[in-house]
């Protein structure tokens, strides 16, 4: 089957962004969604048109690495330090680990009745299973509910997603995948730079050292590039001419499970639990993400299907543009 050609795809998001501008009718979340996927569609021509004095790969490893390395621990070490860590916190690295088993139990069940490769089967797992919290979830909710929401996505990701995706999330892969190297989850939990900013900022926090205002405001700086870094490379990432007509009967699940099914689970825990209604919006939101741009990485170590998982991130992103604001305005109301 033909890839969907440029003008196949220039109509989806027509429609899309259509679909969004009906159902907004808050400015503040119209604007937020037009100025993300104003950055998002940078990063897209980027990859096409950037000087070719390095590849589009080079480009946005290097701008990956910024983002990894410096700019995000800073941000986690600036917001967990200044964070209050109650009863909340727990709740919500509870949740997280609930979206995931749930995503997982969906797809594997599913997995009973399609027909397709072990390779695919990996992938189809990890897609359902992580979403894009950081990398999309920090900017949503960052435009629309403020910056306090930022502690409420890094808590989601970073203590538990994150460290669930670099266990149980890579022995999926090796299992799947056709490279069966030697795997020590710890050793790849202790090179994840943000997790290590998450460490020393827990220490600080629960130490009772204040903050000093010199370091607050260098973080403060460092981590103001996070958010647009971050779409620019979601747009990089996205791969349109992956895109085939074949993928998507398997793309189905992975659609329906991470959009819809898992903010759902989600939202009941977050009934049982108790959470007051901002923190469980903000909770459901970032569990509503598309599927995790990281696991591209994950899937060519392993060698999954990588050209299914990057159709997976292209079609969950474009689709979240409809069902995110369906989310926000369901929990609003």
């Amino acid at each position: 089957m033909a890839n969907l050609t440029s003008n196949n795809i220039m109509f989806l998001v027509v429609i899309l962004v259509g679909s969004v501008f009906l159902l907004c009718d808050d400015l503040l979340m119209l604007t937020a969604l037009l100025q993300m996927s104003l950055l998002i569609a940078c990063g897209s021509a980027w990859q096409k048109y950037a000087p070719s004095h390095l590849s589009p790969l080079a480009h946005r490893r290097a701008l990956t690495d910024l983002v990894f390395y410096i700019l995000l621990p800073a941000l986690v070490l600036d917001v967990i330090w200044r964070a209050p860590l109650n009863q909340s916190s727990l709740f919500i690295s509870l949740l997280a680990a609930c979206g995931v088993a749930s995503g997982l139990a969906i797809v594997w069940f599913v997995l009973r009745y399609l027909d397709c490769s072990p390779k695919q089967k990996g992938v189809l797992l990890l897609a359902s299973a992580f979403p894009n919290a950081t990398y999309l979830g920090l900017p949503v909710l960052d435009q629309v509910m403020g910056p306090a929401t930022r502690a409420t996505v890094l808590q989601y990701d970073l203590f538990a997603c994150t460290p669930i995706l670099l266990s149980l999330g890579m022995l999926i892969a090796r299992h799947f995948g056709d490279n069966k190297t030697d795997l020590h989850p710890l050793k790849e939990l202790l090179k994840v730079a943000p997790l290590w900013a998450v460490a020393l900022g827990v220490a600080f926090n629960v130490s009772g050292f204040i903050q000093p205002d010199f370091i607050h405001t260098a973080l403060a700086t460092l981590a103001g590039g996070v958010v647009p870094l971050m779409l620019i490379v979601l747009g990089m990432s996205i791969r349109w001419q992956r895109l085939h007509y074949r993928l998507m009967p398997l793309l189905l699940p992975v659609i329906v499970t991470s959009l819809i099914l898992v903010p759902l689970v989600v939202l009941s825990a977050s009934h049982l639990l108790g959470l007051s209604a901002n923190l469980m919006q903000q909770v459901v939101i970032v569990a509503a993400m598309p599927t995790m741009v990281f696991g591209v990485v994950i899937s060519e170590r392993y060698q999954l299907d990588t050209e299914l998982y990057a159709s997976a991130v292209t079609v969950t992103t474009l689709l979240s543009l409809v069902t995110l604001p369906i989310w926000f305005y369901t929990l609003s109301s």
